[in-house]
C-alpha cells in the first residue's frame, strides 16, 4: 500500500495523494513523541548468558519490574524461586506459576512463602534453607521487593512494630542476606554468584544517616502508637505537658532505607570478600547495586495517586503524560538483567552500581565508608534482636492462650458428656425386687 502512494505523489504530485497535507502536519509531532519515548524508555540490555541450570532466588518477582526479570530469566532457562508473602496454596499464586510455566516452557518455577514484613517469617525461611546437607546450589539472589507510602500520614507498621517502608526495604534484606551468609560462601569458587540489590534516585536527597533519629523514626513512638496488640489505658496528661511535646509529624523513611540498603550492600561485600575459604580461593559472590529508573508499577502508581480515588482519576486523566515519561515494567528490568547477564560482572571484587545499562559511580560518600557501614550494621542487628524477642513473647504468649482456651474447651466438653452420663444414669429403672438385675445384684453379695 505504502508504495503505490508513494509512487503516485512522485509522478503526479502530493496533491494527488487524498489527505497528505494533514499527515504531514501531525508527522512531527508523531516523530518527537516517538523521539521521547525512545529516550525515557532507557538502555536496553544486550549481553546474554548461559541460564540453564542456574539457582535464582527472587524478591518481589510477582509484580511490576520484579514480574519481568522472572520472566526473562525464566524465558532462559533459570531456576526461579519466588520469596513471597502469599501462602503456597493461595489461588493467585497457583495461577501464576503456572500461567509463567506455560509462556516460558519452564517447569522449574517454585514459590516460597516469605514475608518481609515479618523478621520471624525470614528467619524460618532462611534457617531452612542454610540447614540443608548438602548446601544447596545457590547462584543468584535478586531483591527487587520494595514498598513506598503514598503520604506520611498514611504510613504503615509491620507486625514486628517496625515502619514498613524502613523493613520491607531495607531490614528484611539485611536480615535474609545476614542469615544466607553461610550458604553464599560454601558455594565453590568457579562458581558465578551474584546478589543484585535494587535501589532508587532518592537516595541522592536522603538526609545524613543519623542512627540514633534513625532508630526512633523505624520503632519509634510511631511503631508503639499503631501496634497490633491490646492499648493500654491512656494517662491523663495536662494542657502544658501536651504542649510541650507535641505529638511527632510521620516522617518518610523511603530514602534513608535505600541509602541504608547501598551502605550495607558495600559492607557485604567487604564482609564475603574478608572470609577465608578453606581452599584458599577468593569469595565467588559479587554484590551488584542497579537503579532501574522510575516506572510503571504498581507502587508507583499507588503513589502517584495518594492512595485515594481522587489520586487515581487524576492519574487516568493525566495516564498520556506518565506513559510518556515514565519506563514500563519490561524497560526498568533491562538495568537488571544486565547485571545478571554480562560477564565482567562474574569477575572482580563486587560492590558496583548500573544504571541504564552501564556502571556508575556512588553520588554519596558514606556508602563506601566503613564507619558508617559498621554503625548501620550494629543498628541493624540490635533492631533486629530486639524485635524477635518481642515477637518471640508474643508468639508464646498468644500459644498459651490458645491452649488455655483448647483446655477450657475441653474441660466444658468433658463436663458435657458427664453431665449427660449422669442424666442418662438418673432416667433408668430401678431393678424391680425378682427381676433378674434384682437377683443378679443379690447373688453378687
Amino acid at each position: 500500500m505504502p508504495i503505490p502512494l508513494i509512487t503516485k505523489g512522485i509522478t503526479e504530485g502530493l496533491s494527488s495523494i487524498p489527505h497528505i497535507y494533514t499527515v504531514l502536519s501531525f508527522a512531527p509531532w508523531l516523530l518527537l513523541i516517538a523521539a521521547l519515548k525512545y529516550y525515557f524508555g532507557g538502555a536496553r540490555n544486550e549481553s546474554e548468558r548461559l541460564m540453564h541450570s542456574k539457582v535464582v532466588m527472587v524478591t518481589g518477582g510477582t509484580s511490576g519490574i520484579g514480574a519481568s526479570v522472572v520472566y526473562e530469566l525464566a524465558s532462559r532457562g533459570a531456576q526461579i524461586i519466588l520469596l513471597t508473602q502469599h501462602s503456597q496454596s493461595d489461588i493467585f499464586l497457583i495461577e501464576y506459576i503456572e500461567d509463567l510455566r506455560k509462556s516460558t516452557n519452564n517447569q522449574l518455577i517454585f514459590a516460597e512463602q516469605v514475608d518481609l514484613s515479618s523478621l520471624h517469617s525470614i528467619r524460618t525461611f532462611a534457617t531452612k534453607w542454610i540447614d540443608n546437607v548438602p548446601p544447596r546450589r545457590l547462584d543468584m539472589i535478586i531483591l527487587c521487593a520494595n514498598t513506598a507510602s503514598p503520604s506520611p500520614s498514611k504510613r504503615k507498621v509491620t507486625v514486628d512494630g517496625i515502619d514498613e517502608e524502613w523493613q520491607v526495604n531495607y531490614l528484611a534484606n539485611f536480615h535474609l542476606l545476614s542469615i544466607l551468609s553461610p550458604a553464599l560462601r560454601v558455594q565453590p569458587p568457579h562458581r558465578d554468584v551474584r546478589i543484585i540489590m535494587t535501589t532508587c534516585s532518592s537516595y541522592i536527597g536522603a538526609p545524613k544517616l543519623d542512627f540514633a533519629q534513625l532508630d526512633r523514626d523505624a520503632t519509634g513512638a510511631l511503631g508503639q502508637n499503631t501496634t497490633t496488640t491490646k492499648p493500654t489505658k491512656p494517662v491523663k496528661k495536662s494542657i502544658a505537658t501536651a504542649k510541650a511535646k507535641p505529638t511527632p509529624k510521620p516522617k518518610s523513611l523511603f530514602a534513608a532505607s535505600k541509602l541504608s540498603l547501598m551502605v550495607f550492600a558495600t559492607s557485604f561485600q567487604k564482609h564475603l570478600n574478608a572470609f577465608k575459604r578453606p581452599d584458599g580461593q577468593p569469595t565467588s559472590t559479587r554484590v551488584i547495586l542497579v537503579d532501574p529508573g522510575h516506572s510503571r508499577t504498581p507502587g508507583t502508581r499507588r503513589w502517584l495517586t495518594g492512595g485515594s480515588l481522587w489520586g487515581l482519576l487524576v492519574y487516568i486523566v493525566t495516564w498520556p503524560f506518565w506513559w510518556l515519561v515514565l519506563k514500563s515494567p519490561q524497560q526498568g528490568a533491562q538495568s537488571i538483567l544486565f547485571a545478571a547477564m554480562e560477564a565482567r560482572f562474574g569477575r572482580g571484587e563486587g560492590g558496583w552500581m548500573i544504571k541504564e545499562c552501564r556502571e556508575v559511580d556512588f553520588a554519596r560518600k558514606e556508602i563506601t565508608d566503613d564507619a558508617v557501614g559498621k554503625q548501620l550494621w550494629e543498628l541493624s542487628e540490635k533492631q533486629i534482636e530486639a524485635k524477635e524477642t518481642e515477637g518471640a513473647v508474643r508468639r508464646a504468649l498468644e500459644k498459651k492462650e490458645a491452649e488455655s482456651k483448647e483446655n477450657t474447651k475441653g474441660q466444658a466438653q468433658t463436663e458435657n458428656a458427664k453431665a449427660r452420663s449422669a442424666s442418662a444414669s438418673g432416667g433408668a429403672k430401678e431393678p424391680t425386687p425378682g427381676s433378674r438385675r434384682s437377683r443378679k445384684g443379690n447373688t453378687n453379695k
